[in-house]
């Protein structure tokens, strides 16, 4: 089968890597999957095609931004794919009904923001898929999407050198109080005992000039001195092809994950990338879903409870959680592979 993704390509955040392993596993099972637009050096391994008409299916991936397409470019995707061969994979919950946790988080303003989204997809296409093991929607087709490769081209082979005890990577979009909330106050109790801290992303050291006129100040909320004060490293973005070379320069690695996330139970490439590191990964979900998505292991690595705690475990007891993480990553290659997650998305297109 032939798949072309459409997506707003970016080189240091939404799903790029996926693409990526997407591309190799669809190579070595006999496919041929690309992402629409020209050929760009700054994406290894993400064949590219400007040619719709060359693919068997087409799937728009959507990542908050709704028209990220010029209305040329749409209708001549549109015109030279038929609409039983077009999907969508609704990344950010969109399709949802208007949710929004604790007064903070959410997927829309309100009900007329929504009915514009799926105004738009019902133009696209009829099949809509999410990457949760669970809809909440009841015309929504589960697709798990995001995939575990622990033998690519980004991945490490041996251990890495360790500059830091603790990295999270992940920008700063809507994960401000989650992390000053439970996971500043852990840092603190522990600091003296931590050799390193770093944040990698962007906007922990200020908010964008325009979240305000948009009205998403909240969403970028920071407090930088804060950070300082508990003498932790903040640096940019990396690209897609570093980060998992950058989480594997820490000891232990945090996964915090937007509260409408959390809730909706979607996962990120994030859940993934984590075990192809050469790290400790403790995720901030709770456990129940960890242990859906990585076995019984994967409650062992929730960070839920006594946070400080269980990061002082994780960097005194490092061979106690390296055989748990070489059971949670057992279980990712057997349930979660790209080349079963191919395996999956062919089978929703045909169907």
């Amino acid at each position: 089968m032939k798949i072309l993704f459409v997506t707003d390509r970016r080189v240091n955040a939404g799903s790029i890597q996926a693409m990526a392993g997407y591309v190799r596993a669809g190579d070595e099972m006999g496919h041929t999957i690309a992402v629409y637009g020209p050929p760009d050096p700054r994406y290894p391994g993400v064949r590219a095609s400007a040619d719709p008409r060359a693919f068997d299916f087409v799937v728009f991936l959507f990542e908050s931004n709704l028209r990220w397409l010029s209305g040329l470019q749409l209708a001549s995707l549109l015109a030279a794919v038929p609409r039983h061969r077009r999907a969508i994979l609704d990344a950010d919950g969109m399709y949802n009904r208007v949710t929004c946790v604790d007064g903070y988080d959410r997927n829309h303003a309100g009900e007329s923001e929504r009915a514009e989204w799926r105004g738009y997809y019902r133009h696209l296409a009829d099949k809509v898929m999410q990457p949760t093991l669970a809809p909440e929607q009841p015309d929504v087709l589960a697709l798990p999407f995001y995939g575990y490769e622990p033998g690519s081209g980004v991945g490490l082979k041996g251990p890495a050198p360790k500059r830091y005890d603790l990295i999270h990577l992940g920008h700063n979009w809507w994960r401000w109080r989650e992390v000053s909330g439970a996971l500043l106050p852990a840092i603190e109790q522990v600091n003296g005992r931590l050799n390193g801290v770093c944040f990698v992303g962007l906007w922990w050291d200020a908010p964008p000039p325009w979240a305000e006129a948009l009205g998403l100040k909240e969403a970028f909320q920071t407090d930088p001195d804060r950070l300082r004060a508990l003498g932790i490293e903040v640096r940019q973005s990396v690209p897609f092809s570093e980060v998992i070379a950058t989480m594997s320069a820490a000891r232990v690695n945090v996964m915090t994950q937007r509260p409408l996330f959390r809730r909706l139970r979607f996962l990120t490439s994030k859940y993934f990338e984590l075990f192809c590191a050469d790290t400790i990964p403790l995720v901030m979900v709770d456990a129940a879903h960890a242990e859906a998505v990585y076995g019984p292991a994967g409650r062992e690595l929730a960070l839920a409870g006594d946070i400080a705690g269980k990061l002082l475990d994780a960097l005194t007891r490092p061979q106690k959680y390296n055989a748990i993480v070489r059971e949670a990553r057992s279980e990712l290659a057997e349930r979660h592979s790209y080349r079963r997650r191919v395996e999956e998305l062919v089978a929703v297109l045909e169907n």
